[in-house]
């Protein structure tokens, strides 16, 4: 296995068990590694640190292990099944009426750029290192020994999640099976899942619990749901008994989705109507008075340079809803952009209320489920913000 050794010092996030990195922090190497290849990394002084996964780029290399250990089968079985005992442990996982959840959540469960989402029967893995893509045959070898028949098909879909310059010519399919069945059940509610071109992963599992919480608002509620993507905050609200409710994403192929998951839960039922429009638009023209809206907009900073322009058009938006929901209306809001703060996503909230000249309260705030946990050590993993708000 080849060594990459550190500059003098740049050992001390190692030590504290940050799972990356920087490139910056490298002094070099014993021979130089492949991208994606596993290697051993040592301080200046020639002790061991860590293994990992190298990577051209400002992360150079992810960690898998503070210990001296192979990374096998074996390794990946041990991680997948303590990461499955966790998702047990929650109540997420072996549910009659829940057959949804996250298995692997990156840095979370100690496996930096996996992702693995569970629908049923059907496991979606997802590579975000090239280190993983290399891995992708052993982790669903040991994906399959740890489920143990409970799951029948691996979907590996990562051809817009690697790097592009990598050139690796990864294309999206079954590692294992091949089932055409595409409904998966959430909280006793059912959806379709799009594996193939859907977003992520298929669905935005990481919303379920906020989705059970709206669903408590929503008895009797007209309601508006912004950026509904597959809608499953739409039939949530509808479980809960709202008056109406409105679907409205800029995608025709996420309204069609949305009104095809909706039929399957309320087949003719006239409470729902989904609109292909512009936010913006939809929410300058609105005729609909509505007293509980959701913002839940995909992300509008991927990277520091963006957070700028990303603030002010969380605060635009929201500025916009609370100009057009009822009074005593209740607004739920979102930010999914990991370099957002939660601080930075409340003082743009607030902006945004001062602006329109309301008073708000915050009922609640909300974050991530705990199948989409953080590491203690790598704080960047908390990604998801939502507030409740309260609007006189």
């Amino acid at each position: 296995m080849k060594k990459l050794f550190l500059r003098r010092g740049k050992e001390e996030s190692l030590l504290r068990f940050h799972p990356w990195i920087f490139s910056g922090a490298i002094s070099h190497y014993d021979a130089e590694p492949e991208e994606g290849e596993v290697v051993e990394v040592y301080t200046c002084d020639n002790k061991y640190i860590a293994t990992g996964h190298f990577q051209i780029g400002s992360i150079m290399v992810r960690v898998l292990s503070f210990e001296h250990e192979k990374i096998d089968q074996a390794f990946y079985e041990h991680k997948l099944s303590t990461s499955y005992d966790v998702r047990k442990q929650i109540g997420v996982a072996e549910k009659t009426d829940n057959n949804t959840y996250r298995l692997v959540h990156g840095e979370g469960d100690n496996l930096p750029g996996l992702v693995i989402d569970i629908y049923g029967k059907t496991a979606v893995m997802q590579a975000h290192s090239v280190g993983m893509h290399c891995d992708r045959h052993v982790i669903a070898a040991a994906l399959k020994q740890v489920m143990e028949g409970k799951v029948e098909n691996i979907f590996y879909k990562s051809e817009t999640t690697l790097p592009f310059k990598a050139e690796l010519g990864q294309e999206n399919g079954f590692l294992l099976g091949g089932s055409s069945e595409d409904i998966a059940i959430e909280n006793g509610l059912k959806f379709h899942v799009d594996w193939l071109r859907g977003q992520k992963t298929g669905f935005f599992v990481d919303q379920r619990e906020n989705r059970s919480l709206l669903e408590k608002y929503s008895k009797g509620k007209k309601v508006l749901n912004m950026f509904c993507y597959t809608g499953g905050f739409s039939f949530y609200a509808m479980r809960g008994g709202a008056q109406l409710v409105h679907s409205v994403d800029s995608s025709q192929k996420a309204i069609d989705l949305t009104n095809a998951n909706v039929e399957l839960n309320y087949p003719g039922d006239t409470r729902h109507t989904a609109y292909a429009e512009d936010a913006f638009k939809f929410l300058d023209n609105m005729k609909e008075q509505y007293d509980l809206i959701i913002l839940d907009p995909p992300a509008f900073a991927k990277h520091k340079d963006a957070l700028r322009n990303a603030l002010k058009g969380y605060s635009r938006l929201n500025q916009k809803a609370f100009e057009k929901i009822v009074p005593g209306g209740i607004l739920f809001t979102f930010s999914c952009s990991q370099v957002v703060t939660k601080d930075n996503f409340r003082a743009a909230v607030f902006t945004a209320a001062a602006q329109a000249g309301r008073k708000v309260r915050i009922l609640h705030q909300l974050h991530q489920p705990a199948d989409h946990p953080i590491n203690i050590y790598h704080p960047e993993g908390e990604y998801l913000k939502g507030l409740v708000l309260y609007v006189e």
